[in-house]
């Protein structure tokens, strides 16, 4: 942690206040209570740059002084309970890794996610977007940490049981989202406190962010999104540290994909022109440019559109000297059909979205039940565009049933988004039994 990047540092940035003042606004906090504080400026220069913790009690006057609702205080968890940087994000820096981890990784384990106030701005996500692709990264330096050496075959295990978890058919991987996150928690324990050669580090912030991104995505299947957004920042610290650009523009890409879920296209579109900016395997581009043409099919601005697909298109098909990103291995000719389809679906050209859907559900291997949950439930939406009811009802109760049995949250909220649809058809076959089983 260094002054730079502390939460409380940033807390006081963005009200103006010295640490004179800080000290004074706590003070007062005690005061209103009948009782005294030590704090000056001193103490709190210990706590933003040599890592002291104050007490709980003080802890309870920094939420005060600070104007924060006090059921965000958790002494335990100090600093990382304070909200980081502006908007919700923590800035890039050479420091700003485990800032951003941990960060990320306390508002992922709570309960319930308190801080929906402290919701991450789409102008901050677009701010750090826009740093990353001017600052070309990879900070490691050769040897790293003053703590216990962190061995070679810790690393060796950690990776190669969090890409055994990542292989597993989703309707498994549901069980293990407990150990992910130990995972990533222990990741970023070696991180901050252990000692490591460059090679090592590089390691570790890779497979961070591999982490963070695995994680974030089962927080946003469930609707997590505060908690989503941090994981995926702080997936991108990492990432960004490594001076590797295609795992930084997979974390942006999520990002952006987020926003878009979320119909903040806005910020969707400027994350991905940033990811664009740097991003270089072909694969990598290729996913960017789908994703860029879906956020601005939902715009409906059409020639944008349509020349991100014909992008999308290129870049899919171009070959690489380069090895192939894990993060986007999984995109195939199925995605590229699905995702075209479902952006000419927004465009208003059903039938050939429809075609396109349809081809793409036929190539997605059996394997990939989530994305094959959400790819039917485009194919209901492009049989009721169609005004082929009966098809849709079909199509949308196996995808319903499919995401309920294996535990896909995002892919149900797809289906229930169609129902008000399917109300002008009750009396055709199959549409009452699909409302039945929705309500449900």
């Amino acid at each position: 942690m260094t002054e730079c990047t502390h939460p409380l540092a940033h807390q006081r940035a963005s009200r103006g206040l010295t640490r004179v003042d800080l000290a004074k606004l706590i003070c007062a906090a005690a005061e209103r209570r009948g009782l005294r504080s030590g704090t000056d400026k001193h103490r709190i220069r210990k706590w933003e740059v040599l890592g002291v913790t104050p007490e709980a009690e003080t802890q309870i006057y920094i939420a005060e002084a600070l104007d924060l609702p006090p059921d965000l205080v958790d002494p335990s968890a100090w600093p990382h309970w304070l909200p980081a940087g502006d908007g919700g994000v923590v800035p890039l820096g050479p420091s700003s890794t485990v800032t951003a981890l941990r960060e990320a990784l306390h508002t992922a384990m709570e309960s319930l996610e308190r801080r929906t106030f402290l919701s991450i701005s789409g102008t901050a996500l677009t701010a750090l977007a826009t740093a990353w692709a001017t600052e070309p990264g990879g900070s490691l330096g050769e040897l790293m940490g003053s703590g216990k050496l962190v061995g070679e075959d810790t690393v060796t295990l950690l990776e190669d049981t969090s890409r055994q978890l990542n292989n597993l058919a989703t309707e498994q991987r549901q069980h293990f989202s407990t150990l992910l996150d130990a995972h990533l928690a222990t990741v970023t324990n070696l991180i901050d406190a252990g000692r490591y050669d460059k090679a090592t580090g590089l390691r570790l912030h890779t497979l961070a962010a591999s982490l963070a991104q695995t994680v974030a995505w089962h927080r946003f299947d469930h609707g997590r999104h505060t908690a989503a957004g941090k994981l995926w920042i702080a997936g991108l610290h990492s990432a960004h540290a490594t001076g590797d650009p295609d795992l930084g523009a997979a974390m942006l890409g999520d990002l952006a994909y987020q926003a878009a879920w979320r119909q903040d296209h806005t910020t969707a579109a400027g994350i991905l022109r940033q990811a664009l900016k740097r991003a270089q395997h072909p694969a990598a581009r290729s996913l960017l440019h789908l994703r860029l043409a879906r956020t601005l099919a939902a715009c409906k601005d059409k020639q944008p559109a349509l020349r991100a697909l014909e992008a999308a298109e290129y870049h899919f098909g171009a070959s690489s000297g380069q090895s192939l990103p894990t993060w986007c291995s999984w995109m195939s000719e199925a995605d590229l059909a699905v995702d075209t389809g479902q952006a000419l679906l927004d465009l208003g050209d059903a039938r050939r979205a429809h075609q396109l859907i349809t081809e793409g559900q036929a190539l997605l291997p059996d394997s990939r039940a989530k994305t094959r949950g959400v790819f039917l439930a485009y194919q209901a939406a492009s049989h009721l565009q169609l005004k082929e009811p009966e098809r849709a009802a079909h199509t949308a109760t196996e995808a319903l049933t499919l995401s309920r049995r294996i535990g896909a949250p995002r892919c149900e909220r797809l289906v229930q988004d169609l129902v008000p649809g399917f109300q002008p058809y009750r009396p055709a076959d199959g549409v009452s039994g699909f409302l039945a089983l929705a309500a449900a």
